[in-house]
């Protein structure tokens, strides 16, 4: 009996920007760093499967409002020109912010640790940038797809099989799991699940 070939462990980076040459320029830095596998994407292209988006917000910042239609499906890492536009970015939905002049390697870092539910803050932003925080009284606290992956995760379901009934990866689930935890101010799934049902965002 022939033996399965392994999965590919590599994270799935899409690489999205206005610019096609800095698109492209992107994408093959970032190809040849290990573990990532890449592909990229203009603005009406049907997008791929994909854990992580590196986005390049070009030199003015005038890919804000394509981002902000974006946040929620999959983290993503700006690639920015300057702090107003880190600011737009993280407004908009961003995971992590970096300057477009960065290093391959940097920005490689800032994706894998985005695509780990984290919050990628380049020193050269921390100081003028403060990530928006969302209001609990708010009715849209959750997004829908979040409301998805909480009433999976009241069910007692691992990431495994919340991404595969979601058709998502497990570093997606693990990123909507870890951006419900931090909304909720929750430290455990049990804790998200209780916080989320009283106020009315969960029925069980």
């Amino acid at each position: 009996m022939v033996a399965p070939l392994p999965q590919s462990t590599d994270l799935r980076v899409l690489v999205i920007g206005d610019d096609p040459l800095a698109r492209a320029g992107i994408a093959g830095l970032l190809a040849a760093e290990p573990g990532l596998a890449v592909t990229t994407q203009t603005g009406s292209s049907t997008p791929r499967p994909h854990d992580v988006v590196a986005w390049d917000m070009g030199a003015d910042g005038a890919s804000l409002e394509r981002l902000r239609a974006w946040a929620g499906t999959a983290p993503a890492v700006a690639m920015v020109g300057d702090a107003e536009t880190a600011g737009g970015a993280l407004r908009a939905g961003a995971r992590g912010v970096v300057p477009r002049a960065s290093e391959p390697g940097r920005i490689a870092a800032a994706l894998r640790a985005a695509a780990e539910g984290l919050l990628v803050m380049d020193p050269a932003y921390r100081a003028p940038v403060e990530p928006a925080r969302p209001k609990d009284s708010a009715p849209d606290l959750l997004s829908p797809r979040e409301i998805e992956v909480l009433a999976l995760m009241s069910e007692g379901h691992p990431n495994k099989i919340i991404a595969d009934r979601l058709g998502i990866s497990e570093h997606t689930a693990k990123f909507h799991i870890n951006t419900i935890f931090a909304k909720l101010d929750a430290t455990t799934r049990t804790e998200a699940v209780v916080r989320a049902v009283r106020r009315g965002l969960l029925t069980l």
